[in-house]
C-alpha cells in the first residue's frame, strides 16, 4: 500500500473505522439478532419512538387527572397504541409507559408471519417477502420492516403467484383425495 498523502491523513482523522455510531450496546445487536432487522437504522428510529412516547406519557402526566383534555389524549393514545397491537390492553397508561423497542419489533412482518405459521423462522419470512410471496389483502409487500397493525393481521395471505401456495394447494388437494 503507497504511502498516504497529507490530505488523506488529515481527512482520515476525523474518521473512525474502528469504533462505529452505537456498538457498545449490547442490547442493540441481541434485539437486531433476535428479530432478523436488516437495517440498524430501524433499531434507531424505533427507539426515538418509543422516546417520543414516554416523553408524551410524561407530558400527559403533569396535567391534572380529572383534565378533559388528559383523559382525550390518554385514550387516543393507548387506542392507537392497542389498535397498532403494540401493548395488549388498553385499560392504562402504564403499558405505554414501559413501551421498549422489541414491542414494534414483534409487529413487523417476519415476525407475525412465524406466528401466525407461515414461515419457521424470521429469516425465512424474509426470504418469503423480499420474492414477493406474502400479501395484505391485495397488495404484494415486498418490504420486511412492515408493520403490521391488528386489524391487517387477518388480511396476510400466500400472493396469487406464490409456488408455495400452488404447492400447500396441491398437498393440500392430494390429502383431501386420500382421506375422501
Amino acid at each position: 500500500m503507497r504511502k498516504l498523502k497529507f490530505h488523506e491523513k488529515k481527512l482520515l482523522k476525523r474518521v473512525d473505522l474502528y469504533n462505529w455510531k452505537k456498538e457498545k450496546d449490547h442490547r442493540e445487536a441481541e434485539i437486531i439478532k433476535r428479530y432478523n432487522l436488516s437495517n440498524r437504522e430501524d433499531y434507531d428510529k424505533y427507539n426515538r419512538m418509543c422516546g417520543h412516547i414516554t416523553s408524551m406519557i410524561s407530558k400527559i402526566k403533569l396535567l391534572s387527572s380529572q383534565d378533559p383534555f388528559r383523559v382525550k389524549l390518554t385514550e387516543q393514545l393507548l387506542e392507537k397504541m392497542y389498535n397498532m397491537g403494540i401493548i395488549t390492553t388498553k385499560d392504562n397508561i402504564l403499558n405505554c409507559e414501559k413501551l421498549a423497542v422489541s414491542a414494534f419489533c414483534r409487529r413487523r412482518l417476519p415476525i407475525v408471519l412465524c406466528k401466525l405459521k407461515f414461515a419457521q423462522t424470521p429469516k425465512e419470512a424474509c426470504t418469503y417477502i423480499e420474492q414477493g410471496h406474502i400479501r395484505i389483502g391485495t397488495k404484494i409487500i415486498t418490504d420486511p420492516a412492515t408493520l403490521v397493525t391488528r386489524s391487517q393481521e387477518d388480511h396476510i395471505t400466500w400472493s396469487d403467484t406464490s409456488k408455495i401456495k400452488q404447492t400447500t394447494q396441491q398437498y393440500n388437494n392430494e390429502r383431501d383425495d386420500y382421506i375422501g
